[in-house]
């Protein structure tokens, strides 16, 4: 073979393996591929493997099928009592039409980024500073419902939208952290003055109940005492009356006569003298009846002997 006919084999081989290489494509998993035959679109190729016509078919775009996350500037946002905020947005979207994705829109993700700003500026433009910062999930549904009807004839379909942050401006964060700092510092003082009432409250509870048991136990002592003073008082009367009873049975029994009577009332006398306040004691009417009963004691009766 001539170096001529080697160079034609040469090149119809290389020729043969070009043309088999273009027209055998295999397409990863959770990829389309959209092919144009002569400038027009032909057909979407799935994952595996393809065969397409070289010279005349071409691959233009690979698409990804999966879900995509993409996370959009802070855009500046004016409320409705004309405050300017920052937010951040985070989208969630798939593509679920190729042939959609790619010949209804130039570019679906610069679409989505601007259709996401616009609507969020229509939605937070009818709240309130306050409203826009806690309603975090009522602005996410709203951009969701708006997001997924506006791409659905681009063959997307969004699936989430995140808020990432809603940043106020400087001077409102400081007002914000103030009336923060003023709202709590009410809340401890009036939690503060609420646990100084209960602690009042109770304490003045507990002197009371401790006022009525000591009054309670004062009176159930003074009862005991006088029960006790009374019970001692029966007894030494009930003593001093047996002791009269003994004495008076004694006197009766031993039938005296006016003679030791008297007698024994002269013995009693110094005992009624006795005393530092007695300085004055009268002598009863009766004493010259004792006198004479006494000095009969001494003299002997008529008919008897003085010796």
């Amino acid at each position: 073979m001539s170096v001529e006919q080697l160079i034609v084999v040469l090149v119809v081989v290389a020729a043969v393996g070009f043309g088999v290489a273009r027209t055998i494509r295999i397409i990863p998993q959770a990829t389309a591929a959209i092919v144009e035959r002569l400038g027009r679109y032909h057909r979407t190729l799935t994952p595996g493997l393809n065969l397409v016509v070289p010279f005349i078919d071409r691959i233009k775009d690979m698409i990804d099928l999966r879900e995509q996350v993409v996370s959009f500037p802070p855009q500046p946002v004016i409320t409705s009592d004309n405050l300017v905020v920052s937010i951040d947005t985070v989208i969630y979207f798939q593509v679920t039409n190729p042939k959609a994705a790619t010949y209804e829109i130039a570019n679906f993700l610069i679409g989505v980024e601007q259709l996401t700003v616009t609507t969020l500026r229509n939605v937070v433009g009818g709240m309130d500073l306050e409203r826009t910062l806690t309603s975090r999930e009522d602005i996410n549904t709203a951009l969701r419902g708006v997001l997924d009807e506006a791409t659905g004839k681009w063959g997307i379909r969004v699936n989430r939208v995140e808020l990432k942050a809603i940043d106020p401006p400087a001077s409102i964060q400081d007002s914000m952290e103030k009336q923060m700092r003023a709202d709590r510092d009410k809340r401890a003082a009036v939690l503060a003055a609420e646990g100084q009432r209960q602690a009042a409250i109770l304490a003045a509870e507990g002197e009371k109940q401790a006022s009525v048991l000591r009054a309670r136990g004062e009176a159930e002592a003074a009862v005991l005492r006088a029960q006790a003073e009374a019970e001692a008082q029966a007894m030494r009367a009930k003593g001093q009356a047996d002791a009269i009873g003994m004495v008076f049975k004694a006197i009766h029994e031993g039938n005296p006569d006016q003679h030791l009577l008297a007698y024994q009332y002269l013995q009693t006398l110094p005992e009624i003298a006795k005393g530092d306040a007695n300085k004055i004691w009268i002598v009863p009417s009766e004493m010259g009846k004792v006198l004479e009963n006494l000095g009969g004691l001494f003299t002997p009766p008529k008919g008897q002997d003085s010796r």
